[in-house]
């Protein structure tokens, strides 16, 4: 019996307890592991509560002495969680998180105690000098700084190894310049906020915060632990080099919504209740559309603060699953024609708790709606690359364009009220949409029943689904803080230069609702060109997006050379998201990550293909062979079956003859992109020649798989990887 299938056959009899909510009420532990409001209020005066919640809302700074009263009350509840060290809890250029644990302890007259001090809380130089920096430091100049980020919550991460305490943080160089990608968000939270509260004064609005709301939905996939540890590519690339199409993919849908399997259950279940305890406000949990795949989606939060939160999830979810006996694959695309796997941010835009992107029931009326919406659109048109950039990376690039996921050139879908609505105001015709809003289902047992503003299309990039936007492109392994920092910033930019805009025609004597109007009016013929109803995933849909002028931009190294224009990047720089030394550093750090992706995959396939494929299908070979030659012996003249053996026979001595200088060629051609100094070079190199060199000995594996024994192959085949529970 192989390893495969003593692993397979003992599947079945594995049990694993679970551990969390067991009858709770989520009420009654939400939160309970995070430094929250409810906690503050408890653990301080009513004046310095208060002081508190001013620093968070930028409206007081943080002085020393109120630091200190903070970070002593931390550190107390931290305790008696259990902690006995805390850490600056950050997210660098890697896309991950960092953290330096420190003991609660201190030195005072020869004796330890446990101590933060305010100092402490707010900064700490961690070093972090091998994170990527993309040229802003050298290893020589290290010093770097992890500051508190007070609109966060603080935290506890436990575990059977202890608990500590994590304090969310940005991180800075030595000069100040953002090494993190936490920084820019909080700064493009700031100006969307500041640029839309001017808007609102032209409405006799004024609010007192702003902000940028976002819901996550995290889709992955689980595979038995045991089988993953025999798939080498699984483990360091995070996707499958190799494996050829099973009987049964995911034709059927069957797995789709489907019940939840009782394995699969009891992870969900202690994933929950760890995220609950971390103030994670999941709701939603199901399976998707590939087999082994699921999704969990949150309820809605502030930008920073979602972004914090789904790196915590990701976090969580690795945990549990090792936990479990399970693999978690966050990579887009694990399986070569399965479907891969996305994180859809559903982005929105309140205002003291009012979103501004509900309609109403007569959008057309709706001004406030109705300017910020074309803002919207007419913003992620013109900076639609910065946005595509925003989510480039080697392993999207598999996903975007396949059927499950929208392809690389953004677009926008609107839905048939609001495109109504702009088809009327466009000729002057501004009445209430006649379109019905309730479906009758023809029987009396159930009412009819309400219809939303929009129907969904799950082609669209990015697509108002009713009173939000959803950006289906984001890879389900990237971080959220560049695509949310992107959007807020071009929306905030174009919001301004129409309040500019409106201003200038009440100037001229127009009315308000005459001056916004106007603006759209004139905005709506200019944005046609990004809005489409249609299939994005058509081969219509690309020919006519070519002649409306769209970019298409199908992989990570096209993406960011066209958002490298000065153009482009000029709305980061003048409204101080970036500074121009972070940008081109980042257009660095995310062109090696790109580079060493591909190669680091190209040098384990190549590995792979010798060290396990090509002996197993010489193995199959020879015995085949020897097959045919005893059978020549009783099989005179030949038998049709002996004939077709020895066409098995010829298809893999052919598929062997074929694969060696396949291998051959590809490593020649990943050494040459490895060599290049160049990066923008080697990218190019990895993208255009190693990449296909590598699916082409993909292709002759594959075939190889489909022939050769079940008990010579060594490595786990897609049908145990996806079906195997």
């Amino acid at each position: 019996m192989s390893k495969r299938e003593e692993i397979i056959s003992g599947l079945y009899s594995k049990n694993y307890t679970l551990k969390g909510m067991d009858k709770k009420r989520i009420s009654s532990f939400f939160g309970e592991n995070t430094f929250n409001d409810k906690l503050m209020k408890e653990r301080f005066s009513s004046n310095i509560y208060k002081r508190i919640k001013k620093c968070i809302m930028g409206e007081e700074k943080l002085d020393i002495a109120l630091a200190d009263q903070i970070a002593h009350a931390m550190k107390e509840w931290a305790i008696e969680k259990g902690a006995t060290h805390y850490c600056h809890w950050f997210q660098p250029l890697t896309g991950t998180t960092a953290e330096k644990h420190d003991a609660f302890i201190e030195k005072i007259d020869g004796k330890i105690i446990e101590g933060l001090t305010g100092k402490q809380l707010v900064r700490q130089e961690p070093d972090a000098s091998s994170f990527p920096s993309g040229g802003l430091r050298a290893t020589f100049e290290a010093r770097g700084y992890t500051a508190w980020d007070p609109t966060s919550p603080a935290f506890i991460l436990s575990g059977d190894s202890g608990s500590t305490l994590c304090i969310p943080s940005i991180f800075i160089s030595h000069y100040g310049h953002s090494l993190d990608k936490k920084t820019p968000l909080l700064r493009s939270c700031k100006f969307l906020e500041e640029k839309v509260k001017n808007l609102l004064k032209l409405f006799n609005m004024n609010v007192n915060k702003v902000s940028s709301n976002i819901g996550v939905e995290q889709e992955f996939f689980l595979i038995d632990r045991e089988l993953a540890m025999l798939r080498p590519d699984l483990l360091i690339c995070g996707r499958t080099l190799f494996g050829a199409r099973p009987p049964k993919g995911q034709e059927l849908d069957d797995q789709y919504f489907g019940s939840i399997k009782e394995r699969i259950m009891k992870f969900f279940n202690e994933v929950e209740y760890e995220l609950y305890k971390l103030g994670v406000p999941v709701k939603t949990r199901h399976n998707e559309v590939a087999p082994h795949q699921y999704e969990f989606a949150p309820i809605f939060e502030e930008a920073n603060i979602a972004a914090d939160h789904n790196q915590l999830m990701m976090e969580v979810l690795k945990r549990t699953a090792i936990r479990h006996g399970l693999f978690l694959s966050l990579h887009e695309k694990p399986f070569d024609r399965i479907n891969g796997s996305g994180k859809h941010i559903n982005w929105s835009i309140s205002a003291d708790n009012t979103n501004l992107l509900e309609p109403g029931d007569n959008p057309s009326e709706n001004i406030v709606f109705l300017i910020i919406l074309t803002a919207i659109i007419k913003g992620i048109m013109e900076y639609s690359p910065l946005l595509r950039a925003s989510i480039a990376c080697a392993s999207n690039d598999h996903r975007l364009g396949g059927n499950e996921a929208p392809p690389a050139i953004i677009s926008i879908y609107l839905g048939e009220n609001l495109t109504y609505t702009l088809n009327m105001m466009e000729r002057g015709n501004i009445q209430k949409n006649s379109v019905d809003n309730k479906i009758n289902l023809g029987f009396s047992a159930i009412s009819s029943i309400p219809r939303d503003n929009t129907d969904r299309n799950r082609t669209s990039p990015f697509a108002f689904t009713g009173n939000k936007f959803e950006f289906r492109a984001v890879g389900s392994s990237q971080s959220i803080a560049i695509p949310v920092t992107m959007i807020n910033t071009i929306v905030a930019d174009t919001i301004d230069s129409f309040r500019i805009r409106i201003d200038k025609k009440m100037s001229e004597g127009f009315k308000l609702f005459e001056a916004v109007t106007s603006v759209v009016k004139e905005e709506i013929p200019l944005i046609r060109p990004i809005l489409f109803e249609g299939d994005n995933y058509s081969q219509e849909w690309s020919i006519e997006a070519q002649k409306r002028k769209l970019p298409n931009l199908p992989d990570t190294p096209s993406a960011l050379e066209a958002a490298k224009s000065p153009e482009l990047l000029k709305i980061l720089i003048k409204n101080r998201i970036f500074s121009s030394e972070e940008l081109k550093s980042r257009y660095l750090v995310e062109l090696e990550k790109y580079c060493k992706t591909i190669h680091i995959e190209s040098q384990l396939c190549l590995e792979i293909a010798r060290t396990k494929l090509l002996p197993a299908a010489l193995k199959q070979q020879k015995s085949i062979a020897e097959n045919i030659k005893l059978l020549k012996e009783i099989d005179e003249p030949e038998s049709v079956s002996t004939k077709e053996i020895r066409r098995v026979l010829e298809t893999i001595s052919e598929c062997i003859n074929q694969m060696i200088p396949a291998i051959d060629n590809l490593e020649i051609k990943a050494n040459e992109a490895n060599e290049k100094e160049d990066l923008a070079k080697s990218a190019w190199l990895y993208c255009h020649e190693v990449l296909p060199l590598m699916n082409n000995l993909r292709e002759l594996s594959d075939l190889l798989e489909t022939l050769i024994d079940d008990n010579i192959w060594p490595l786990p085949k897609y049908y145990e990887l996806l079906f195997f529970d």
